[in-house]
C-alpha cells in the first residue's frame, strides 16, 4: 500500500510528494508508543494527507487491538466483524482481501486467541531448516542435509 502510493508519487513532475513519504514506512510499522521523534513527524503529516493511507494505518491499528490480550472474548467478536467490515468497504484492495479471509477463519483465529495458541514457533524452525537447506547446497547427499538439520534442530542429550 505504502509502496504504491509511493511509486505513484515518483511519476510526479516534482519529486518532493514522494520525498515525505519515503522515510514512512517505520512509522507505520511501529506500535504507536515506540515512535521516535521523526517517525511520529511522519505519522501526523500522514494523518493531516489522510486519503487510503492513513485509512489503512487506522484499520492496522484496530487489528492490532483484537491481539492486544486485554479485551473479553464477546469483544473481540465484536471488534473483528466491525474491522472486517470497515476493511470489506474500504476499496482497499489488500484489505478486503484481508476481510474475506478473516470471515472465512473467524472461528479458528477465535480459537487461537482464546486458547493463546499460534505457530510462531513453527514458523521459526521452519525458517531456520530452509536457511540450513541453503547453507547445504553443493552437498553430495540428501543424507547430510538432514545430518546437519538434526544436529542444529534435534534434541541432543
Amino acid at each position: 500500500m505504502r509502496k504504491d502510493l509511493w511509486r505513484q508519487m515518483r511519476r510526479f513532475p516534482c519529486l518532493e510528494y514522494a520525498r515525505k513519504f519515503a522515510g514512512a514506512q517505520w512509522g507505520l510499522l511501529r506500535n504507536p508508543g515506540d515512535l521516535t521523534e521523526h517517525q511520529g513527524e511522519t505519522l501526523k503529516r500522514i494523518k493531516r494527507t489522510g486519503g487510503a493511507l492513513w485509512r489503512a494505518y487506522e484499520m492496522k491499528e484496530s487489528l492490532r487491538a483484537v491481539f492486544s490480550g486485554d479485551l473479553t472474548d464477546d469483544e473481540i467478536r465484536k471488534l473483528l466483524e466491525h474491522c472486517c467490515s470497515r476493511a470489506s468497504r474500504s476499496q482497499i484492495q489488500s484489505f478486503v482481501r484481508l476481510s474475506k479471509t478473516i470471515r472465512s477463519h473467524k472461528e479458528g483465529i477465535m480459537a487461537a486467541i482464546e486458547l493463546g495458541v499460534s505457530n510462531g514457533q513453527v514458523e521459526g524452525l521452519n525458517t531456520k531448516i530452509r536457511s540450513i537447506i541453503a547453507r547445504c547446497y553443493g552437498l553430495h547427499s540428501a543424507q547430510a542435509t538432514l545430518a546437519l538439520v538434526m544436529l542444529s534442530c534435534g534434541l541432543i542429550d
